[in-house]
């Protein structure tokens, strides 16, 4: 569906993609994450035509997004994160004017319109003009221009900033549906959103691309070790000891006894391997009862800040290195300076 190579977007000294390669499939919910300035929107941009890249390529359906704009951009629709409104508009006015700019044939506008209206839920506004119209309702004419001629591939920057959360949630609804007749790739801040609704999430950090998988793949690469939590009652001290005899356990953590002496404790143990029963056995031993046990996973904010953080510290490293390269070269051609008028 979309293959991009190469990708590079360079703006003066300023390198905002840096050789950006992946392929997107049908019927597929992409998300696409990365800190503010990662090069997210500059991405999506030279996607849809909007941008032309410094390098690199993007192919939409076979059709080269340079060679031939006309027709890969048939099989885009495009909603920025500021839907391109015309305020004194009514809603159906705009999507009639969208229409014509997307070269719909005039036989099939109506249905299109109509269509497209039923699908972003504002066919109860198409009459009103769209300034009169909430945040919420905006953001779903802005999708509705988006998804109007239904073309293959849907393109979501940022498409619930703003909204309340019973809007975001019936635009994360109308995003999922989506999927069973498109390939859409979404852009958000909203890590939970993204990792609810999405099969494959691509991160990229100053421009470049640090981890592509599936929610449950990026879990795991970034896995070190599995973690438990649990409480348990200990009036005498004993949990303590009882970890530390465990093989298994890495890593623990013990709280203090609360009023009722219940204690809570995190375990880290090898990945690939199975503690709970051994766990349990131990306490029952101790005479320490069991009031939960808890296997818990790394979230995607976890995995994101892990991700992103590790490219910046990067990215400085190699500052540092440059700048220490620079003063020592200049350093060493003063040495040599000095040296030639003495």
């Amino acid at each position: 569906m979309i293959e991009v190579k190469n990708l590079t977007k360079r703006y003066d000294d300023h390198l905002a993609v840096d050789h950006l390669n992946f392929t997107m499939e049908e019927g597929r919910i992409y998300g696409f994450l990365g800190p503010n300035g990662a090069g997210k929107s500059t991405t999506m941009n030279m996607i849809t035509g909007y941008l032309a890249p410094t390098e690199g390529s993007v192919t939409i359906n076979g059709f080269d997004i340079l060679e031939d704009p006309e027709e890969a951009r048939k099989c885009i629709g495009y909603l920025p994160e500021l839907p391109p409104l015309y305020m004194d508009m009514t809603v159906l006015e705009y999507l009639k004017f969208a229409a014509g700019l997307k070269k719909i044939p005039k036989k099939d506008t109506e249905e299109a319109i109509s269509e497209a209206l039923d699908f972003s839920g504002t066919a109860d506004v198409k009459d009103r003009l769209i300034r009169n119209l909430s945040k919420g309702y905006r953001q779903r004419v802005g999708l509705a221009q988006a998804i109007l001629g239904f073309p293959d591939i849907i393109i979501l920057d940022e498409p619930t900033v703003g909204l309340d959360p019973i809007q975001m949630i019936e635009m994360r609804d109308t995003i999922r549906s989506l999927a069973k007749g498109h390939t859409v790739l979404l852009s958000s801040h909203i890590l939970s959103e993204v990792s609810a609704i999405c099969d494959h999430i691509m991160i990229i950090s100053h421009g470049k691309m640090v981890a592509s998988d599936t929610p449950e793949g990026l879990s795991a690469m970034m896995e070190g070790s599995n973690t438990l939590k649990f409480s348990v009652k200990d009036p005498s001290g004993k949990l303590n000891q009882v970890l530390s005899r465990l093989e298994q356990v890495e890593h623990y953590t013990v709280s203090d006894p609360d009023e009722s002496q219940l204690v809570s404790a995190e375990i880290e143990y090898p990945k690939n391997t199975e503690i709970r029963d051994d766990l349990f056995f131990a306490l029952c031993d101790a005479g320490l009862p069991v009031y939960s046990m808890e296997a818990t996973s790394r979230s995607l904010e976890d995995i994101f800040i892990e991700l992103t953080e590790s490219e910046k510290e990067l990215e400085e490293n190699s500052k540092k290195t440059e700048d220490a390269g620079k003063k020592h070269f200049w350093k060493h051609h003063k040495q040599e300076e000095q040296e030639e008028e003495d």
